[in-house]
């Protein structure tokens, strides 16, 4: 009985961990560009194996949509914030869904993690 227990502790002990992102229902607003709206994210990086995420928007059929942003790959430090504009033509405002933050594995990654997190929040 004592071995199942301790088994059970062992196997159920792994931490998982994952980034934030935030808000879950971002806005779009006025850019200074005319025809084109902005909105903006934050990053929580709190994956120590993982060191970039890219964005992505997508409409309801999980396609993708035309934006731009200063990077769609960053580079998120362990522990770090950061903060991501993204811009997008007015006339592709009401296909956009969603925003989603992936984490990038590299190949030379020493830890050999195979999890990939994928978060999105969605645009009222």
């Amino acid at each position: 009985m004592r071995s199942s227990v301790a088994l059970c502790l062992l196997l159920f002990n792994y931490a998982v961990h994952s980034h934030e992102q935030t808000p879950t229902y971002p806005e779009w607003t006025v850019s200074g560009v005319s025809e084109v709206k902005k909105t903006q994210i934050r990053l929580w990086n709190s994956r120590p194996d993982i060191e970039y995420y890219e964005i992505g928007v997508f409409d309801g059929d999980w396609q993708p949509i035309p934006f731009v942003t200063a990077y769609k790959i960053l580079p998120v430090e362990y522990l770090q914030e950061v903060k991501v504009d993204i811009y997008i033509r007015e006339s592709n405002i009401e296909e956009a869904r969603y925003v989603c933050s992936l984490s990038k594995l590299r190949s030379s990654n020493e830890s050999q993690t195979l999890l990939v997190t994928r978060i999105c929040s969605k645009f009222k």
